[in-house]
């Protein structure tokens, strides 16, 4: 079964706010087995409109990237999130 990502475009408004939602995320992310690949850090933009930070994080299932997000515990962080940020975020699945 192909994995499953969620590809997170977000430019922070108060990194410490954001703190707290880092915080809330974590329970979800154990909870589905996420594996962050890619958490800000450096990064090049090649094309496009861009964001200050880029997340990569990996799923054993594009359903398992789903239930993560559409779970009770991602959905409090996701509104302690969008108080501090802006962003973008897609599931994938892999090949």
């Amino acid at each position: 079964m192909p994995k499953g990502y969620w590809i997170a475009r977000v430019d922070v408004r108060d990194p410490e706010g954001y703190k707290d939602y880092v915080a809330a995320a974590k329970p979800a992310f154990d909870k589905y087995g996420a594996v962050m690949l890619a958490r800000g850090g450096r990064h090049e933009l090649a094309e496009g409109q861009g964001r200050a930070r880029n997340v990569v994080i990996e799923f054993e299932s594009l359903q398992a990237a789903h239930d993560c997000y559409h779970s009770p515990e991602y959905q409090t962080a996701k509104a302690i999130r969008q108080r501090f940020a802006d962003g973008e975020i897609v599931l994938v699945e892999g090949v």
